[in-house]
């Protein structure tokens, strides 16, 4: 089968981020994070539906009980869709003008993982970014630091594997996980030699990393070490995430920037949702939230 890449739908998002495909609602979640709006699409029906949520949304995670949690600018908070509503569930352990959460994920425990960036860091500062994890009594632990932008986190369809992005660096570390603080961190995929930087990432059945190179307006595929096994060109500048959905888990769904505060793309799709078919993989359904 031939790859196909379609745009599905007529949103525009600024910063289009966090793709999260629910198997239960046969939807498809994702943020436009400087907007506030969480989106939520179906694909079979075309219904799409849009909510207010907090602004900047870095990433969320869906619940078990229902509703999802956000990674918000300082903390994580519980989001009601029905009340379209946020409550404070957890604040971060550092507070600084220059830092939000950004990209995250639902580990294979169910238990939400996500990173900070740092806006606009001078020349002279150290990276104060960190990689956090909410834990499911709502307490917050410090995974790893020294991190300038976090991004893709994701896990090894085991889970004893995180991957995690800092785009400026260029850089996807490999950490080995579990139940305390991820240790061994090192290079798994340098990407300065392909002239791009990592941005969202997920991992398909077979234990491989997809991820949206966003500066090149691509998507690559890598083996479990490091190796670029396939690139696909998008039709749009800004790829930001990425995440596999639809009944058979066959549809890489992909979304992109318009315009950032980093970014522009003035192409007419830019900020577009979009799905990719015809890869012959499947992924691996996300988890949920315990807390």
């Amino acid at each position: 089968m031939a790859i196909a890449i379609d745009r599905i739908g007529e949103t525009k998002d600024r910063l289009g981020e966090s793709p999260v495909w629910s198997a239960d609602e046969a939807c498809l979640y994702w943020l436009d994070s400087l907007a506030g709006v969480l989106h939520r699409l179906h694909p079979e029906s075309g219904r799409h539906e849009a909510f207010p949520v907090p602004a900047p949304a870095g990433s969320f995670g869906l619940r078990r009980d229902g509703g999802l949690v956000l990674a918000l600018r300082d903390g994580f908070a519980r989001y009601d869709i029905a009340a379209r509503a946020a409550t404070p569930l957890a604040r971060l352990p550092v507070s600084h003008p220059d830092l939000r959460l950004n990209d995250g994920k639902v580990d294979r425990q169910g238990r939400f993982v996500a990173g900070s960036m740092h806006v606009a860091p001078r020349p002279e500062d150290p990276p104060r970014g960190a990689l956090y994890r909410l834990e499911p009594d709502g307490a917050v632990t410090t995974l790893a630091g020294e991190i300038l932008i976090a991004n893709g986190p994701c896990f090894s369809p085991d889970g004893r594997t995180l991957y995690l992005a800092d785009s400026p660096r260029r850089v996807i570390w490999r950490f080995d996980y579990g139940d305390g603080p991820p240790t061994g961190r090192r290079v798994l995929i340098d990407l300065a030699p392909l002239d791009t930087a990592p941005d969202g990432a997920t991992v398909d059945a077979e234990g491989h990393l997809w991820v949206a190179l966003v500066r090149s307006g691509q998507i690559a595929r890598f083996d479990p070490t490091g190796r670029l096994v396939q690139r696909i060109r998008m039709p749009i500048r800004h790829p930001t995430s990425l995440n596999f959905g639809g009944a058979t888990l066959e549809v890489l769904f992909v979304t992109s920037i318009s315009a950032s505060h980093r970014l522009a793309d003035p192409t007419p799709e830019a900020g577009g949702l979009f799905a990719v078919t015809g890869l012959g993989v499947r992924g691996i359904a996300e988890p949920r939230i315990a807390a």
